[in-house]
């Protein structure tokens, strides 16, 4: 119990510290970062070779990724103001004929669904929540992911995460549910990206059993 005290004091703590730091970014700073997100894209080396991360940056765009192309279903979150834009990523989701899903929170629980959106224009006329994020009204009838074949790319988003793929979200746990239940209904889990500021990397961010790592993690590096 005393162990699971600490991680979780860590992690309060560890979020407190992430969001002053992502108020104190300008408006500038996050939509410079968001926009050479899309133009640079770490990849991970060969896992023989132990820590891909140690292995250095590849330029190209992120729609050239290789995860990305050969993704049909992808999941993308809806940004908030102090996370990385995802709109021109959402745009050309659709522009490339793929099928594009987005979260819809339950918020008296820790459950989420990834339904399908018709359209970018779409996004504008969606309800907001409390959390000001656009989604489909809860008793609007949906395709959802899960159900009609699942994901293959989903794109994360989160507080924190450092270099070995594991992440601080806000506290909820709704993706860390939902990729359990991806485990369970898919042959293949979904490849997992997560988009972040450099100001959100972390040397080590503290985890319980209940936290998923994601497979990898964009970023601009300090030294570009």
């Amino acid at each position: 119990m005393a162990a699971v005290a600490a991680v979780s004091s860590a992690k309060r703590s560890l979020r407190a510290e992430l969001k002053q730091r992502l108020r104190a970014m300008s408006a500038e700073e996050r939509l410079r970062q968001s926009r050479l997100l899309v133009q640079k894209v770490r990849h991970r080396g060969d896992p023989a070779l132990g820590d891909g991360w140690t292995l250095g940056w590849q330029t190209a765009q992120v729609i050239a990724h290789s995860q990305y192309q050969k993704s049909k279903r992808i999941s993308i979150f809806l940004s908030m103001h102090d996370e990385i834009e995802t709109e021109e990523i959402i745009r050309d989701i659709f522009q490339q004929g793929k099928t594009c899903f987005i979260p819809r929170y339950q918020f008296r629980s820790n459950h989420m669904d990834m339904v399908k959106l018709a359209s970018p224009e779409e996004i504008s006329s969606l309800p907001k929540t409390s959390w000001n994020i656009h989604q489909p009204g809860e008793d609007e009838v949906r395709e959802e992911a899960l159900s009609t074949g699942g994901l293959d790319l989903i794109f994360m988003p989160g507080l924190g995460f450092d270099k070995h793929g594991n992440r601080l979200g806000r506290g909820r746990g709704y993706y860390d549910a939902y990729l359990r239940r991806c485990l369970q209904q898919q042959d293949v889990p979904p490849y997992t990206m997560a988009l972040a500021f450099r100001e959100q990397i972390c040397p080590q961010v503290p985890v319980d059993e209940n936290d998923m790592k994601v497979d990898e993690v964009l970023y601009e590096e300090s030294s570009t």
